[in-house]
């Protein structure tokens, strides 16, 4: 094999089959998340060049975000070379589309030096009209947001609908008193008449929106086949996300050759609201008939635990493409499902666990390891509280982008108004800044004046400056003067050729732009430095140009289609082009923990992902009208993570100022049910992971990461524990979703495995009983054998207990169960009082259990525990703790782990047991035990000799832990 082509041996056996697929004939190349997707196409790439011999500038590869694009770049220079790749039309499609517009704009009647208006200047312009219609619609008892309005237009435009269209098919749904999906018909005629008036604000103004990019472009690909005649194969990466205009271009331009790659995952399809169809794939195979398939299933990212619960989560989607996910990495811990009752207390554990997390990995994990996924934006904030409480620091990604700040957007509309005299928006940006007097009523008539004369308000002004048109009563020639001088000054520059940053700097001396913000912004230096950063950008972009050009002309084959643009034209479209995150650094990236939306996190992974509010109203979102699309974003959401998974939820939360109930997620009940119906191992545990030394041998081979010193881990653990910070009260729930109480909650565990509960120790913090058959309470998989060890029972306070194994199976002991009348809830929380039981002489050997149930007797036998039980029962026994089987020699039990030292020597001390009813007979209540005082919360028995504390344990107590809590010393 060439040299050049060695880059294909690195794939497995599918990738190898999807990059070397017969170039000649359409594909559709569907890959699960982390299946090596990137690779993938930039190995398919590589192919048609190297052994296909295409041209590189033959080839089309559009991307979703600039990002992508521009990784996929540095990974295909390593491959093919700088100058291959900067022949190659790689881009977002409206970047595409924008080039070639750009060099055939009198194709479709647009002019060459259009303006890109970003989303924020389209609703301005969309609240304009719309306020001119404000006594209209207040009249009728309509109500319609700008917001709201700029979505179902931009709706409209994606479906290659035009004003007029729209128009005519609202006012046909009026006449027949039918509407659309998202608004009334009564409405919808109004949205039509502001989309004709917001298209011709648009072409007065020389501008044309993200929509319209793709729309013109299909216009121009469609209409001249010769624009697209040098295309000899495109491919296109997240296909699931494109909508019917960006299929509608994809086809034009693949229209002479049909030769099409594309890479998509149909259970990734999240964007519907901005009208991506997923339906997309079904309507290529029906347009293309020969189109083949490759399935990539093979994931490189998560752990298996992860993967499970995540297929599990998108299975119940009957409609999908039936495919699944391997992974060759172990099992890892499972997910982890934490539920408290206020969302205070999920935002506090979310913190928390955070820094647990980081001591019990020794450092291995750093905060921008970690990523908290929201539904949607407004959940943010008591998360933000709570991580600045604990001194996190932490980033919100996909929040306000560089080039949408204040600062950068009034530099960029100067420099917009310099390119494009007649657009407004940039004028009425910066006509008063700096501040020149000029008030609203002021500007309105300029508005006014500069329509009737069918010029821009620039134009308007100059013709006063010069005195060739009448000026305004009163006068407002002085007050333009300065403005007027600087935007000719900035015209001439520009016409001259000089740079962007060059002419950057001019326009700040020229404005006095620094004292500006000084008078201004409170944080004005912070601001001064990000009008610096572009500055830096716009320096970059010349360079970058430079190169480019110059690689072009050294090439032997140079396209003729290449777009001849001035530097400031060029640099402008860059900075309206760009994507969310492309100005986000790496190395900041890496010091903060990431907060961000389950949308903006698409395409992104992070070793230990969280995803608070897991409830109904949630997942699925109450406003959203497609449960599927729902469903597969928490698939996303979860997908994202490397090595651990939480989910968080609160049963409460408050809404509008009122505290509002709520239930646990549909999708996450239904797994549970499901494995409680089907006597599965539970998929999500709802206790916090002990990290032993084999879990992080796991988690650092997922993540390729040195394995951390024990002794570093000791002591970042034991300044964890300084810091006394405990998780708030978890709430457990049964798989049917039905919440147990403190007493229901409670793990009935062997004496050698006893952990009393009380009110400094208190109940939460057991692990959730598995239901439908005696297994142990968590099983944490290895990746060499099969063998499972029993975590520790209070894992929410514990950071270095022993691993405790299974031991070999012996027959369990009966158990009789003491009525639920017999001991009340305060008997269960605080240490019993030893003269309420039975001496210890006359208790049996073997071990006991109790439990209780609020309604009736559970009476649990070992026929019982084998699938058989009483009709009386039958409600008890669905709401059973499951009992792990104990041995009869529990030395056997502990097995130290690391560098911990357990004592082989048989505990001989017990806790005090209740006595057992001898009979299945209705047993005699007890008498509640008196609790003892406060100041002697000890237990009656002594430390066992010859064991070892581990890291901030206290002593074992005789059968098990004392329930003393363990007072950690503050900092």
């Amino acid at each position: 094999m060439d040299q050049e082509a060695s880059f294909l041996l690195a794939l497995n056996e599918e990738q190898l089959r999807a990059a070397t697929h017969n170039p000649s004939s359409t594909l559709q190349i569907l890959a699960g998340p982390g299946s090596g997707k990137t690779r993938v196409l930039t190995s398919r790439i590589a192919h048609l060049i190297l052994n296909c011999h295409i041209p590189p500038s033959a080839i089309c590869a559009v991307t979703f975000t600039n990002k992508a694009a521009n990784e996929m770049r540095e990974r295909l220079t390593k491959l093919l070379g700088k100058t291959r790749v900067s022949q190659l039309k790689m881009g977002t499609f409206h970047s595409l589309c924008a080039r070639f517009l750009r060099k055939f704009a009198k194709l479709v009647d647009i002019p060459d030096n259009f303006t890109v208006c970003d989303a924020g200047e389209s609703k301005k312009i969309i609240t304009a009209l719309l306020k001119t219609r404000e006594k209209d619609l207040k009249a009728r008892g309509l109500s319609l947001e700008p917001g709201q309005c700029a979505s179902l237009i931009s709706k409209a435009k994606s479906r290659c609908l035009s004003a007029q269209d729209y128009l005519e098919e609202a006012k046909a749904h009026m006449h027949s008193k039918t509407s659309s999906a998202d608004i009334p018909s009564s409405l919808e005629t109004v949205v039509g008449e502001v989309y004709v008036q917001y298209e011709a604000t648009l072409r007065r103004n020389s501008a044309l929106d993200f929509d319209d990019l793709l729309i013109y472009g299909v216009k121009l690909f469609s209409g001249h086949p010769l624009t697209v005649s040098w295309c000899q194969h495109i491919l296109v990466d997240e296909f699931q996300d494109t909508n019917i205009t960006q299929y509608e271009l994809m086809r034009s331009i693949a229209e002479s050759a049909r030769c099409i790659t594309i890479v998509g995952d149909p259970d990734q399809s999240i964007y519907g609201w901005r009208a991506a169809e997923v339906e997309n794939l079904a309507k290529m195979r029906r347009d293309f008939p020969n189109t083949a398939q490759v399935f990539l299933e093979e994931n490189y990212r998560s752990t298996a635990s992860i993967l499970d619960a995540s297929l599990e989560i998108v299975s119940q989607d009957t409609k999908r493409i039936n495919k699944s996910l391997y992974t060759a990495h172990p099992d890892g811990i499972s997910p982890v499902l934490y539920q408290v009752q206020k969302e205070q207390e999920e935002a506090a554990f979310i913190a928390i666990e955070i820094k647990r997390l980081v001591a019990q990995m020794g450092g291995s994990f750093r905060w921008g390891d970690f990523a908290i996924l929201l539904r949607y934006n407004a959940l943010s904030r008591n998360l933000e509280s709570a991580l600045q409480r604990e001194g996190i620091p932490h980033r919100i990604l996909g929040g306000r982008r560089f080039f949408e700040r204040l600062e950068v957007k009034d530099v960029l509309a100067y420099l917009q108004l310099v390119d494009n005299p007649a657009f407004s928006p940039a004028f009425l940006r910066v006509i008063n800044v700096p501040g020149r007097g000029i008030g609203e009523k002021t500007l309105l008539e300029i508005q006014q004046r500069a329509e009737k004369a069918e010029k821009s308000p620039l134009q308007l002004l100059e013709g006063i400056f010069d005195m060739r048109l009448p000026d305004n009563k009163p006068s407002i020639r002085k007050k333009i003067t300065t403005f007027v001088q600087v935007m000719r000054k900035l015209q001439k520059s520009a016409k001259e050729g000089m740079g962007p940053s060059d002419l950057i700097s001019q326009l700040l001396d020229l404005v006095q732009y620094e004292d500006h913000l000084r008078k201004t912004q409170p944080d004005w230096e912070t601001r001064w430095e990000n009008v610096k950063e572009l500055i830096t950008f716009a320096k970059e972009v010349e360079e970058q140009n430079l190169r480019d050009a110059a690689t072009r002309e050294a090439s032997a084959d140079v396209s003729s289609l290449d777009v001849e643009m001035s530097p400031l034209r060029q640099f402008l479209q860059v900075s309206m082009l760009s994507s969310a995150g492309d100005n986000d650094t790496e190395e900041s990236s890496q010091e903060k923990v990431t907060i961000t939306t389950c949308h903006s996190a698409k395409g992104l992974e992070w070793p230990v992902v969280m995803i608070p509010s897991v409830d109904a109203s949630t997942y699925p979102f109450i406003r959203s009208e497609d449960e599927d699309e729902e469903r597969r974003l928490l698939y996303v959401a979860c997908t994202r993570a490397k090595a651990l998974l939480y989910l968080t939820r609160s049963t409460t939360r408050m809404v509008a100022g009122d505290q509002k109930a709520r239930g646990l997620s549909k999708f996450i009940q239904a797994i549970m049910e499901n494995c409680a119906t089907q006597n599965k191992m539970p998929l999500f545990r709802q206790h916090v992971p002990h990290l032993e030394l084999e879990d992080r041998a796991i988690i650092c081979n997922v993540l390729q990461r040195p394995e951390p010193v024990e002794s570093e881990v000791e002591g970042m653990v034991e300044g964890f524990r300084r810091l006394g910070r405990e998780h708030p009260p978890q709430i457990l729930w049964t798989p049917a979703g039905q919440p147990l109480n403190p007493v229901q909650a409670t793990w009935p565990f062997a004496p050698s495995l006893a952990h009393a509960a009380s009110a400094s120790n208190p109940i939460h913090s057991l692990p959730l009983p598995t239901f439908g058959r005696p297994v142990v309470p968590h099983l944490a998989r290895s990746s060499a054998t099969s063998a499972r060890s029993i975590a520790p029972c209070d894992e929410s306070r514990s950071s270095a207990l022993p691993s405790y194994r299974e031991p070999t199976t012996q027959p369990l002991p009966p158990v009789t169960v003491v009525p639920a009348s017999s001991f009340s809830s305060h008997t269960l929380r605080k240490e019993p009082s030893p003269a309420s039981f039975q001496p210890a002489s006359s208790r049996p050997s073997k071990p006991i259990f109790s439990s209780t149930e609020e309604t009736s007797t559970l009476n649990m036998t070992n026929a019982a525990r084998s699938g058989t039980r009483t009709p009386q029962s039958k409600r008890a026994f669905d709401l059973a703790v499951a009992r792990p089987p104990v041995a009869q020699d529990r030395s056997k039990v502990f097995q130290p782990s690391g560098n911990a030292s357990i004592s082989r020597r048989p505990l001989t001390g017990q806790l005090p047991t209740p006595p057992l009813v001898k009979d299945n007979s209705t047993p005699k209540p007890l008498a509640a035990p008196t609790p003892p005082p406060p100041s002697t919360n000890t237990v009656a028995a002594t430390a066992p000799q010859g064991v070892k504390r581990r890291l901030g344990m206290a002593p074992r107590a005789a059968g098990g832990y004392s329930n003393k809590k363990f007072k950690a010393p503050t900092l």
